[in-house]
């Protein structure tokens, strides 16, 4: 087989599926191991469940260490469980200070003891085989039997709900890699906005995923790279169903709209960690809302689960073809 050069980004569907059966030893223990669509690790341990995710932050430099307690803390909020557990690996090229270093793990620190989760140990270097920071975390959580969500729950007749608004990451990402055309585009004061969206209203979504799974939710996914398109054909593969998706429900920030029209980049394919995408039965929406509202977390329905495969779309209430890709729209701005 002749090979094949790779493009930034998540690595292409049809090679990721050559090597999700790379699983090594056989371990019964294993209840969810390598899955398209799913986000973390389940192993059975008796009475409970550890919930195991390992994400490395890749698309800035900025604030990295925060980044990789969230983004972490995120994947295993939605399989239902609580975040408990952490360590780093962090690797920073020659000529980073000692100063930096620090500061990156202080932030990991901070942003752990904020969501009550244990730094447990790590790893650091400095290496010339890269040429900013880069960490990859690696997180552990508790569930109890019973309780456990995955991305593969999803039921005909269940509603599909996205809570925030889409792209919260990728909008403040690119506010703050691009502060000068931003800064032109929106404004002084928007700008400055924009670029805190990754902390108001924050991409974190372990108090999203907490309230889905206690009114019911039958599969949660952490929108990430290739935006909620791509976690939309994600959920969809791993329920083994199709979901019917009115993309004019998805709601989108102006700035992201704005951003996303000078880039000429997709808002439903950029970078979407801050929202939660589930499905639960319509009748226990009204009960989500209600806990979302507590914290000031909008819900929107964008859309209805039914018997089938994929993802099918509509605008203006006609059907409209829908596209997703594995690489994120960042990739192709930054």
């Amino acid at each position: 087989m002749k090979a094949v050069r790779l493009s930034s980004g998540k690595l292409p569907l049809r090679h990721l599926r050559q090597v999700l059966r790379f699983t090594g030893a056989h371990d019964p223990s294993v209840f969810v191991g390598p899955r398209f669509g799913e986000d973390a690790a389940v192993i059975d341990l008796g009475n409970r469940y550890l919930v195991l995710k390992s994400d490395p932050i890749t698309f800035t430099a900025q604030e990295v260490g925060w980044y990789a307690v969230h983004v972490n803390a995120n994947d295993i909020a939605v399989m239902g469980a609580e975040p408990r557990w952490f360590q780093t690996t962090l690797i920073a090229p020659p000529g980073t200070t000692d100063r930096t270093v620090r500061a990156i793990l202080r932030d990991v620190h901070r942003a752990a003891r904020s969501l009550g989760i244990a730094v447990t140990g790590g790893h650091t270097e400095i290496s010339a085989a890269v040429v900013r920071p880069v960490i990859a975390g690696d997180m552990q959580g508790i569930v109890a039997k019973g309780r456990l969500v995955t991305s593969a729950g999803a039921r005909p007749g269940d509603a599909v709900i996205l809570t925030k608004f889409t792209a919260i990451e990728g909008t403040s990402i690119l506010a703050r890699e691009r502060p000068q055309i931003v800064r032109r585009l929106l404004g002084p004061r928007q700008h400055r906005v924009a670029a805190e969206l990754h902390r108001r209203p924050g991409i974190s979504v372990v108090r999203d995923a907490q309230a889905a799974a206690r009114a019911g939710a039958t599969a949660m996914h952490d929108p990430t790279e290739g935006g909620i398109a791509a976690s939309l054909f994600e959920l969809a593969s791993a329920s083994g169903c199709r979901l019917d998706i009115d993309l004019d429900r998805i709601p989108i920030h102006p700035f992201t709209a704005e951003l996303c029209r000078y880039f000429q980049i997709s808002p439903l394919g950029l970078l979407a960690s801050g929202s939660l995408l589930a499905t639960l039965p319509p009748n226990r929406v009204a009960t989500l809302r209600k806990r979302l509202a507590v914290d000031r977390i909008q819900l929107t329905v964008i859309g209805s689960v039914h018997a089938g495969r994929g993802v099918r779309a509509r605008r203006a209430g006609k059907r409209t073809r829908f596209d997703w890709s594995e690489r994120d729209e960042l990739a192709r701005v930054l």
